[in-house]
């Protein structure tokens, strides 16, 4: 038997197969990147990371600049609202003063709605007028309010009358000045006007003369003051009302209601309020007591 003459360290070299390993399935020497190449991936992640820089580098250039570069488009202004103008030469103004003369005051024009300062003294009669005449034929009082002016010492309110001519589809707007004594009654032009005219009694306590049934509509009977006035407190105000309706309550029930004030759970004139005084009359607790 032969033998081996191999001698140690002398191993036969290893053919590489079609892939360009050998048969041991390492890569060849050539098929190694050489160091500081890099792979497809890392290339193109390395492009991303540079763009990024770029882009950081010229936004700081842009904050950099000098003042004087480019100009900043103007600001667009915002565009003015319609304003009141003068309607002293409107037609209606006009033949109200032929027929008024001096009971006709200033006439303004708002977005198509005419306003006329009138004389209270002839409120009635202008109303009349209005209504009755066959070219206006303002036969819809559509409302009637107040405002208050209350540095206006001589007058501080404004009756407002909104009219509305139902034949010739147009509007009008009549305001007379005041005070506490009032102005005539229209119900005898437009009996739609006695709920309103009973509102303005009630909120802002102007009173209107030869009203068929002037008294509150919204608060009870004997309740004082009138809450659409401006110099009305607008926090709660202990009166003669309230004493009188509310039964006297022991310390525990004041604190109890104050608790209750302070989270908005009490409502004046209003069922919960009653409710509230049921449950004070039948001695009941209002709230749990602490263990």
């Amino acid at each position: 038997m032969a033998e081996d003459t191999k001698q140690p360290g002398s191993e036969e070299p290893k053919t590489p197969d079609a892939s360009g390993s050998d048969s041991s399935g390492t890569p060849p020497p050539s098929s190694i990147p050489s160091a500081g190449e890099l792979a497809g991936a890392d290339a193109e992640k390395a492009a991303m990371v540079e763009q990024a820089k770029s882009r950081v580098a010229a936004v700081k250039e842009s904050l950099a600049a000098p003042a004087g570069g480019a100009p900043k488009p103007p600001v667009k202004k915002k565009e003015e609202g319609p304003k009141p103008t003068d309607a002293s030469s409107h037609p209606l103004v006009k033949k109200l003063k032929s027929k008024f003369e001096g009971a006709i005051g200033d006439a303004s024009e708002f977005v198509g709605q005419l306003s006329i300062k009138v004389d209270g003294e002839q409120i009635v009669a202008i109303c009349t007028f209005l209504r009755d005449d066959k070219e206006l034929s303002f036969d819809y009082l559509s409302d009637l309010t107040c405002v208050h002016y209350p540095e206006n010492k001589t007058a501080p309110f404004e009756v407002v009358y909104n009219l509305y001519s139902i034949p010739a589809n147009e509007r009008v707007r009549l305001k007379v000045q005041t005070n506490d004594d009032g102005i005539e009654s229209v119900t005898s032009v437009w009996p739609a006007a006695n709920w309103p005219e009973r509102e303005v009694f009630d909120l802002f306590g102007v009173r209107f003369g030869n009203h068929p049934d002037l008294r509150r509509l919204l608060l009870p009977p004997d309740w004082e003051g009138h809450p659409l006035r401006k110099d009305f407190p607008l926090e709660f105000v202990e009166n003669a009302w309230t004493e009188k309706h509310l039964p006297e309550m022991t310390e525990v029930q004041v604190e109890q209601l104050q608790q209750r004030r302070a989270y908005g759970l009490e409502i004046l004139s209003v069922p919960q309020e009653r409710m509230m005084r049921d449950i004070f009359r039948g001695g009941k607790e209002v709230m749990t007591k602490d263990k």
